[in-house]
Order: C-alpha cells, then structure tokens, then sequence
C-alpha cells in the first residue's frame, strides 16, 4: 500500500503544469529543481524532503519554522516566505493535483480471486479485479480495469463502468447501473430498499421499492453511506457528484452534476438538487423539495420548503454560553406572543 516513489521538483511542477487550466499559472521560486520530494505534509510536521501548501492565512504563523523542502504559496504571501517556494494562485487547487502522485493506492490486479462467487451469466471484463470473497450475480457487467476490493457484493443486472474502484465491504443492490470512474468507499450500500410505508390508520404496509439507482461519471461516495434505490423510478446521482461518509439519501432523490455533500446529510425522499450546490455536514433536507442550482447550505441546516435562487442558506442558533442559550431558548418560545404585543401596540396607534 505504501507510495515509496520520489519526484523532483521539476517533475511536480511540470505536472501541475500538465493538469492545472492555463488561467493557473505556476512559478517556482528560490528551489533547486532536481530536489528529489518523497512526501506531502503539513507546515507544522514537514520534513527537508517533504512539500507543503498554505491556503489558509490562519496558519501563516506556522511558516517561519516549516522544514518544507519547498512551500506553495499564493501570490500575496510570498513576503511571508523567505524559503523555496512555488506561486499559484490557487494553493488548495494545486496541492489537490500533486496528492494523485503520493496516494497509497493497491496494485492493480485482474481476474478473478479464486474465492469469489461470480455467477455464470455475468460478465467481467478482463483487465478488472474481482477481489476476495466477492459476490457477482447473474446478469452483472464489471466494465474494463474497475476493481473490486475484497467482500464486494454486486446484486442481479448490476452495470459498474470502467475504471471504478469499490472498496472493500461495499454492496450494490440488483439493477443499479453506474458510470465511469466511480469509487465508493467502504460499506456503503447502494440500491437498498429504504422507508417506505402507508397507514392504514392502524397498521404500516410496506411500499415496496421497484426503481433503482442511476450513477453517473466521476462520481465518489464516501464510507457507510448509503443510497435507496427509486420507489417507481430511478434515485439519480449525476455526473461528478461528491458525497461524504455516513449520509443517507432516500428514494427518488435527484442530486445535480457536480454537487458535493459533508458527512451526516440526511435528504428525505422525492428531493431535488440542483448543479453545483453544497450541503453542509449534518444539513437535513425534508422530502419533495427542489434547490436551485449554486445553493450553499450551511452546517446542521434544516431545509423545509424549496429554494428557488442561488446563494448561501442557514437556520438553527450558534454556540453560545450555555446560561446564555438557555436564556434565549425561553425567549424564543416567547417570540409569538411578543409578536401578537406588536401588532396590537400597532394598531393602537
């Protein structure tokens, strides 16, 4: 699992030449470019051989005793920094691109582990790995280098496109079809049956979910998360979408392309979500709602009704002391009648 492989600091900057859009210029500045770097690390924790970044200015302060063999910076903090440094107007953006260089990643095997259950009927392509123990069923597709980590279950008419990588754990329920690219990560569940019940005034009887699962391209799912599959038609997870560990997503949700979801979301049934927006962690969304595209919904939100234009939400109250809170959450019980005060003081006049 270990990435022992080394680069030089020419190499870093050319690839980030190669992947950054040309608005994103990079310079280094003040290195040796044959400087070979083994690692990424923290201002704080870096090493002589090891890359950092500040895109926070909150941590400015650390950067006069970083060990970085070299820094990256944006433009108006290379006064602060008197050592080896690389210039980009978007620090965050390029150190994301050189983490691609120093991931742990397994090998990438092919075939089939010789304990997994791959059903007669389905279809693995060549170059992907079905891991240990896996489970394959009848009518699956595993698309060219997709990789199947160990105890991966893949339920009846499943599609995985190429290469998706599912990690160890996962379970992708019958008919889901997923695109290019995937990678979920462990224990999650895809396509499962979800909540769904009618009342009868005494009893529950159970709505049984006939859709599946839609996933597009270039799509990530974190671990312990898990998807319903659509009551009649599809849950629909578009193309470059990202999601966190531990959310749940119920039946029939729409998720535009690349939006992106903190841990411990919870989104109700029938929800839609429009392209590019963001959901804070622990933000809970009520069934049957649509977002705009661009909605920006802050941490441990409750959405109640749609949102209809583009731009940063929030409820709930802030941390305080508790004595305080205590004392403005009487008051807030108050507030109806305070209001009804208003009015009649309103009208008086």
């Amino acid at each position: 699992m270990a990435n022992n492989q080394t680069f030089t600091l020419q190499e870093l900057l050319n690839h980030l030449q190669d992947v950054l859009p040309e608005n994103l210029a990079v310079e280094l500045q003040g290195a040796d470019q044959s400087l070979q770097i083994r690692a990424m690390a923290t201002l704080q924790t870096a090493q002589a051989d090891e890359i950092s970044f500040l895109a926070n200015p909150s941590y400015r302060k650390y950067l006069a005793s970083s060990d970085a063999a070299v820094v990256i910076l944006h433009p108006n903090e290379v006064e602060h920094f008197s050592g080896p440094k690389i210039i980009c107007a978007q620090p965050y953006i390029a150190f994301a691109v050189l983490t691609s260089l120093f991931k742990r990643s397994p090998a990438q095997s092919q075939g089939i582990h010789p304990s997994a259950v791959v059903d007669a009927s389905a279809k693995v392509n060549e170059s992907a790995w079905v891991g240990p123990n896996c489970v394959v069923q009848a009518g699956a597709h595993i698309g060219a280098n997709s990789h199947l980590e160990a105890g991966v279950f893949i339920g009846e008419d499943v599609t995985i496109g190429q290469g998706c990588r599912l990690h160890s754990n996962v379970s992708i329920e019958a008919a889901v079809c997923m695109g290019d690219r995937v990678e979920i990560h462990n224990n999650t569940v895809i396509g499962s049956e979800g909540f769904g019940f009618a009342s009868t005034g005494q009893a529950w009887l159970k709505v049984h979910q006939l859709g599946s699962v839609q996933i597009g391209n270039d799509v990530e799912i974190g671990a312990s998360t898990t998807i319903d599959r659509g009551a009649l038609d599809n849950t629909v997870i578009s193309d470059g979408v990202k999601i966190d560990n531990q959310v749940q997503i119920a039946h029939n949700v729409r998720i535009g392309e690349h939006s992106a979801i903190a841990a411990c979301v919870g989104i109700s049934g029938s929800a839609v979500i429009g392209k590019h927006c963001t959901l804070a962690g622990g933000v809970g969304l009520v069934g049957h709602i649509e977002l705009a595209d661009k909605v920006h919904i802050t941490g441990m939100t409750m959405v109640t009704k749609s949102i209809t234009e583009a731009g940063s939400y929030s409820s709930g109250t802030p941390m305080m002391p508790t004595e305080k809170w205590r004392r403005s959450a009487v008051r807030f019980s108050q507030l109806d009648k305070l209001a009804g005060t208003v009015r009649t003081l309103s009208k008086d006049k």
